[in-house]
């Protein structure tokens, strides 16, 4: 289902609250739903909003160019809810995802109608079960190269000065290299891709669920294990009895192998380019890309690192 009446070029050059909600509303006047009253739960990769008329969460991507990224991560959802996974479901009576004014729109079960994030305990229990799954062939998940990333990051950089475009194309160049050396210990297969606390939710029944399947891919399984380790040890925004847990619960310690830091740097890379990529449309996102990029050039703490 295809819409394009009513903006639709302005829509695909900024990606705002307000056209964001052009397009939420639209989308749920073709999908028989209700848009009144939907609480916008974040802007960042997606506008994800929670309609307060039924049980169902709406998430209209930021890059009009990702149709192919979320019918594949409607089709993992319906698939791990056939192997009875704990992650989000993707709406069963609506054909998706759907584009509207320019951007591609899917629609997901609502967790519960507040968010509240499980354990990081629990993320790994959810990692470990992901992690033995072998994926059907029919899903055509990808190879992850971290490096395609990085470079679609730089290229997307949007209101940043030259010597700071410079030093991180140097920085990604320097890793890339590092990166090419890596040997991984955990086997290689299916990763969830962006594995945080920001992504396991408590369902209203209790249980702890996986959302935001969009970067399921195929890829080493330390991966998945990165942001969490991160968040430990250099952003301080898990506690040692928290890392600990989730160390144990998944059974590896992902900060005991030599590629650690490396692995870290790339992950770390993708976040600095990612808030670089918002710098002109948010004084706030601007902010913290400068004293990240000052860290990295520094080699300072990044304990004062605000998390988005």
């Amino acid at each position: 289902m295809t819409s394009d009446a009513g903006g639709t070029q302005d829509a695909a050059r900024e990606f705002t609250e307000e056209t964001a909600g052009t397009i939420l509303r639209e989308a749920c006047v073709d999908a028989g739903l209700d848009a009144v009253e939907a609480e916008l739960v974040r802007l960042g990769s997606n506008a994800v909003y929670r309609l307060a008329s039924a049980p169902v969460i709406v998430r209209i991507a930021r890059d009009p160019s990702a149709a192919d990224e979320m019918e594949r991560a409607v089709r993992m959802a319906r698939w791990l809810e056939a192997e009875d996974f704990l992650a989000v479901r993707a709406l069963s009576d609506l054909r998706q995802p759907v584009s509207v004014g320019g951007r591609v729109v899917t629609f997901w079960e609502s967790v519960q109608a507040r968010e509240e994030y499980a354990t990081v305990a629990e993320l790994a229990d959810l990692l470990r079960r992901l992690h033995w799954l072998e994926e059907p062939k029919s899903l055509g998940l990808e190879y992850f190269d971290p490096f395609a990333k990085v470079d679609a990051g730089l290229a997307a950089l949007d209101g940043v000065s030259v010597q700071d475009r410079e030093f991180l194309a140097e920085r990604a160049d320097k890793l890339s290299k590092e990166y090419d050396r890596l040997d991984f210990v955990l086997p290689f297969g299916l990763i969830h891709g962006d594995a945080n606390i920001g992504n396991v939710l408590r369902h209203r029944d209790g249980r702890a669920v996986l959302i935001d399947l969009d970067g399921v891919t195929l890829a080493p399984r330390e991966w998945d294990l990165i942001l969490t380790a991160m968040y430990y040890e250099r952003y301080g925004w898990h506690t040692r009895t928290e890392y600990e847990a989730f160390v144990h619960h998944y059974g590896f310690d992902v900060m005991n192998w030599p590629g650690y830091a490396v692995l870290a740097d790339v992950r770390e890379l993708m976040m600095v380019l990612w808030m670089g990529g918002q710098v002109s449309s948010s004084g706030r996102s601007a902010e913290e890309f400068a004293r990240r990029v000052h860290t990295l050039r520094m080699g300072g703490s990044r304990r004062d690192w605000q998390a988005f």
